[in-house]
């Protein structure tokens, strides 16, 4: 066989190299490429995982974690994030200043955040102090019901808030929107806390209270279902994350504490196994 000639060699080359820098300008999005994504993760201590290792030292008076579900998301999609998420927000406080000092969370939102998560809710409606309300640590009838006492008169206080509440997180939707204007955002719900029938004394909460606790939680999270469709954001299922680990489960298998901790977390809030599993969902649905 006839060798190469230096002239046949060099358009060959030539010509490979034309290939390969066409196929990678088909690939890559010129000036993006190379930049992670600016994520921004608002909301309550259902995104912060207070006392989850290891602490936000960043944020001490919100209790966060650097083992959030945000953490875990921007790990897995290689994002650089600025989590703001804070214990005990509501949603007045995407504007304002909670306890005083720290800063409102929209201020962490700008023209180049790509990227936006939101979980809040819990304690604009009462459900975290309904919680507490209803241990009872004695048995049937040793007690009273809170689920009695909130459903009194044929009403469900609960589930009244969370319907009067939810405009004003399609408003913090379009603000969210307006001050990131190329953002996706995606909405997270809260996760299975318990089972139904519950698991007293495991967790002191009568089977009938922790059935309203839960159906009241499941009603906050299709508010915020409804509220992301209605105004442009995506809706992630923190309940189909966290389904059969709830804190009736066994302590290694529970990925949300019941009022006794059994791993380093608040009680009533995502451990880190469990704020890995939400993480894990959000990723997958960016990724989606």
């Amino acid at each position: 066989m006839p060798s190469r000639t230096p002239a046949r060699t060099a358009r060959r080359l030539a010509v490979a190299a034309g290939c390969a820098a066409l196929i990678s300008a088909a690939l890559v999005t010129p000036g993006r490429a190379a930049e992670p994504l600016d994520y921004v993760a608002l909301g309550d201590s259902f995104a912060a995982a207070p006392l989850v290792p290891a602490p936000d030292l960043a944020h001490p008076l919100c209790l966060a974690s650097r083992s959030g579900y945000p953490d875990v998301a921007a790990e897995r999609l290689g994002a650089e994030l600025d989590d703001v998420s804070c214990s005990g927000a509501k949603v007045g406080d995407l504007a304002g200043r909670q306890f005083g000092v720290v800063a409102p969370q929209y201020e962490a939102l700008g023209a180049d955040t790509d990227l936006v998560s939101l979980t809040v809710g819990g304690n604009d409606t009462n459900l975290v102090a309904a919680a507490l309300g209803c241990v009872n640590l004695a048995p049937e009838p040793l007690g009273s019901s809170c689920a009695d006492r909130y459903t009194k008169g044929g009403g469900d206080q609960l589930g009244e808030a969370v319907a009067a509440w939810a405009p004003q997180l399609g408003a913090a939707l379009d603000e969210i929107h307006r001050r990131a204007p190329r953002a996706r955002v995606f909405v997270v719900g809260y996760g299975d806390y318990i089972r139904q029938g519950g698991c007293w004394p495991t967790q002191p909460i009568w089977a009938r209270d922790g059935d309203y606790l839960q159906r009241s939680v499941d009603k906050l999270s299709a508010a915020l279902r409804d509220q992301a469709a209605a105004h442009g954001a995506s809706f992630v299922d923190a309940y189909a994350a966290t389904r059969g680990h709830d804190a009736c489960a066994a302590p290694g298998d529970r990925h949300l504490e019941g009022l006794v901790p059994s791993a380093p977390a608040a009680p009533l809030h995502p451990n880190g196994a469990g704020s890995k599993a939400v993480g894990e969902a959000l990723a997958r649905a960016v990724r989606g």
